[in-house]
């Protein structure tokens, strides 16, 4: 059974997919813990209602961004997970410990990578007229929003579409995107041949939003 450590900033929604995935895959994995920076983070709550174990470890507390940096590595460290999941983790990672969690270190991101990395996605893609938008599942690398692509989920962008439209069709992906990238982590059937992610035994790592636009 593979160990899973899962950081959080957030409301949690990416933490709720994760977990109800984890309880229907039984014995593939278990979630040693979720960490928050955050003391007000409202997924904190998430996690209290499926009972996962839980530590907040607010990096306003720290004194440098080395500082909280190091004292996450340790905290992770303590429960040696085979994988640590970014899930609206607000916090820009330091190289060393992205260095030190190489290839299994994952995160997902709001736009289909590589176009829109950063924040504000949702408006990058309503002011550029792009007719497709979505969510990248990767691992992460030294550069923001760059690493191996494992999975990305399309969604159609509508004529009317605010950004809170698209930002929940958005969300609605990466809720499906996200569990089934982490299952085939978990089933040891991900690898990586020159930087390019590849599913074995062969299978699309595409998904599409079923709603179209009317």
């Amino acid at each position: 059974m593979k160990k899973i450590v899962i950081l959080i900033s957030g409301k949690g929604s990416n933490l709720r997919a994760i977990l109800n995935a984890q309880r229907l895959r039984g014995g593939l994995s278990e979630i040693s813990q979720v960490i928050s920076n955050r003391p007000n983070a409202q997924g904190i709550l998430v996690a209290r209602e499926f009972g996962a174990p839980l530590t907040v470890l607010d990096h306003a507390s720290f004194s440098s961004r080395t500082q909280f940096d190091e004292a996450l590595m340790a905290l992770i460290d303590s429960y040696q997970p085979d994988l640590v999941l970014l899930a609206g983790f607000m916090r820009l990672l330091s190289d060393q410990f992205v260095d030190h969690f190489m290839g299994k270190l994952m995160n997902i991101h709001p736009s289909l990578l590589p176009s829109f990395p950063g924040l504000k996605t949702h408006q990058q893609a309503l002011s550029t007229g792009v007719k497709w938008h979505g969510a990248t599942v990767h691992f992460v690398t030294r550069e923001m929003d760059v690493g191996p692509i494992i999975a990305q989920g399309i969604v159609p962008v509508c004529a009317n579409d605010t950004e809170d439209d698209l930002a929940r069709r958005v969300l609605e992906i990466e809720h499906i995107i996200y569990p089934q990238a982490i299952e085939w982590f978990l089933k040891d059937q991900l690898l990586l041949e020159n930087g390019i992610v590849r599913v074995s035994p062969e299978q699309s790592q595409y998904f599409y939003h079923d709603q179209c636009c009317i």
